[in-house]
């Protein structure tokens, strides 16, 4: 279920901030740590590696860039297996007083969390993921200097 968020700060502030593979676990609500990313990300194909979890309960696992427009757009492939694994599609659009409207949609496409997706869980990934923009929109003003 895509999540829509609008922030004063330009694009290119937002595209900062998902540029910065360090900052994930900032703004990716259940992300733990980064343990590494990739040189060159977020070109397509490099990966970051995280520590995903609640509590004490944590998984290792990586995600890798799919695809990118920069700074309009970024797919990624996020494992968190054997939870599974989800594309997600962060896409900026200017707004006409120069902020930006981010729109965020994330999806299964393997594992336990494809074969249980359902309206409620995806009503769940929803509220997380508008959670996760609400985050990215604080850390693109600190990117921004607001």
């Amino acid at each position: 279920m895509p999540v829509s968020l609008t922030t004063d700060d330009p694009p290119e502030a937002v595209w900062k901030a998902l540029a910065d593979g360090w900052r994930y676990a900032d703004w990716v609500v259940g992300a733990k740590a980064i343990r590494d990313v990739d040189a060159g990300f977020p070109a397509p194909g490099t990966k970051l590696y995280h520590r995903f979890g609640v509590g004490r309960f944590t998984i290792d696992d990586s995600t890798v860039v799919e695809e990118v427009e920069e700074p309009r757009r970024i797919v990624l492939r996020a494992r968190a297996r054997p939870a599974g694994v989800a594309r997600v599609i962060v896409e900026l659009e200017p707004t006409p007083d120069g902020g930006t409207e981010i729109h965020m949609d994330e999806y299964p496409t393997s594992g336990v969390a494809k074969a249980v997706d359902n309206p409620l869980l995806r009503g769940a990934v929803a509220a997380r993921n508008l959670e996760a923009l609400r985050r990215l929109k604080n850390l693109a003003a600190e990117v921004h200097g607001d």
